[in-house]
């Protein structure tokens, strides 16, 4: 799974990587340490003009029909197994599709009692993880409020003695396929979706870091050179 991970770059430096068409104009800080319910980067195609579009949503998302934004049960990582069942889920997966860009996440290595934190970094580059995205407002004269989750698939073994799940990560050639708004999803399309994130999950770099408290840089270097 997902529950903390890093998206430093400006949206301008976002935009160009992720090759968008437009940037909103919105508030886009650096961070070491996202947690779920803040806002994220978002990558996606818009409805009118399939657009491409970088803006900023809730990382947990909420479907229209919730009564308010605090759920009862987290939705900051959907399975991909059941994305297309689940009620929160299933109307989004067809069309509102999403990338949230990252430098890196982070996952606990649990041995008995004991949970060791790693980072989770690409070769090079950012990590694109696969997500859908949903609008919701309180009411009729409330504003909207964009939000989003993020797949997770059984973790190739490369990576599975760090944990048995991760986050859907996309390649490069696989972000138009992804995002394409013309294509309805179903549970086939998720999984081919998976089939291509392997490769890409199974040559994801680990090391193991100190515990994951504040907000800065020195969060994503490695165990030993934090202590110094």
């Amino acid at each position: 799974m997902c529950g903390r991970y890093a998206s430093t770059l400006s949206g301008e430096e976002l935009g160009r990587y992720f090759a968008t068409d437009e940037i909103a104009d919105v508030e886009l800080k650096p961070s070491w340490n996202i947690a779920p319910t803040q806002q994220v980067p978002i990558v996606l195609e818009k409805r009118d003009d399939r657009a491409r579009l970088l803006t900023t949503a809730r990382w947990s998302l909420v479907p229209p029909f919730a009564d308010s934004l605090t759920l009862k049960f987290p939705t900051f990582n959907a399975r991909s197994e059941t994305v297309c069942e689940k009620a929160s889920f299933r109307s989004a997966i067809v069309h509102q599709r999403a990338i949230l860009p990252a430098d890196a996440y982070y996952e606990w290595h649990t041995e008995g009692k004991v949970k060791t934190p790693f980072a989770v970094t690409p070769a090079d580059g950012l990590l694109a993880f696969a997500g859908i995205y949903s609008w919701w407002r309180e009411s009729p004269a409330s504003e909207w409020v964009l939000t989003a989750t993020i797949l997770t698939m059984a973790a190739p073994e490369p990576i599975a003695w760090l944990h048995d799940r991760s986050p859907v990560v996309l390649g490069t050639d696989d972000w138009a396929w992804w995002l394409n708004r013309d294509t309805t999803a179903d549970q086939s399309f998720v999984d081919e979706a998976v089939a291509r994130s392997i490769p890409v999950a199974s040559a994801l770099n680990t090391h193991e870091v100190n515990p994951v408290r504040g907000d800065g840089p020195e969060l994503l270097l490695p165990a030993d050179l934090g202590r110094l």
